[in-house]
């Protein structure tokens, strides 16, 4: 049976925008030899799929840096700690990126998107009957442009490789697991 392993020390490494580096110390119970990990703090993300009545989702276009590539993906964000609730988040995301409000917004599930080395979680999320009331409230760092796209075409752009960013790919399978894609 795999253990927990016991941490005997930890210390910060730097504090940035949106995460801190943790560098933690953790015994093996296997071999109880300490090895040294590092953690990215960072707060909670979601993700949300803005519907439409008539079956069109709300998508975003905008550079990623990490990848030096202008993604397809769904509006998201992460967690502010004043939001209370992941699910205002992602109604908050969704209106400053795309300017759309939901009727209904449904959780479809959580993931942890690389506990390897992240602390956090992603949080997912269905909007239903959605629609613009506004326009986008982008941050100086934003540039997204936004597209409604058919719902049935979502698994040809997922196969094709035209949607690539894997936690928009994981918000679609729990659609899907739902019965609705």
């Amino acid at each position: 049976m795999i253990k927990r392993w016991d941490k005997v020390g930890s210390e910060y490494m730097g504090d940035f925008r949106i995460f801190r580096i943790r560098a933690d110390s953790s015994r093996s119970p296997r071999t109880g030899l300490v090895h040294r990990f590092f953690v990215l703090e960072s707060p909670d993300w979601v993700n949300v799929i803005p519907l439409t009545t008539e079956g069109n989702v709300v998508m975003i276009r905008q550079f990623r840096h990490g990848t030096e590539d202008v993604t397809l993906e769904v509006p998201g964000g992460m967690v502010d700690a004043g939001d209370g609730d992941p699910s205002v988040s992602a109604a908050r995301e969704m209106r400053e990126e795309t300017g759309y409000e939901a009727a209904e917004i449904v959780h479809l599930g959580t993931v942890a998107p690389n506990p390897a080395f992240l602390n956090n979680r992603c949080h997912s999320y269905l909007a239903r009957s959605v629609r613009r009331v506004a326009e986008p409230q982008l941050d100086g760092a934003e540039d997204i442009a936004f597209e409604e796209i058919p719902l049935a075409d979502i698994p040809t752009l997922i196969r094709d490789g035209r949607i690539t960013h894997s936690l928009t790919i994981t918000a679609f399978y729990y659609l899907h697991l739902a019965g609705q894609l």
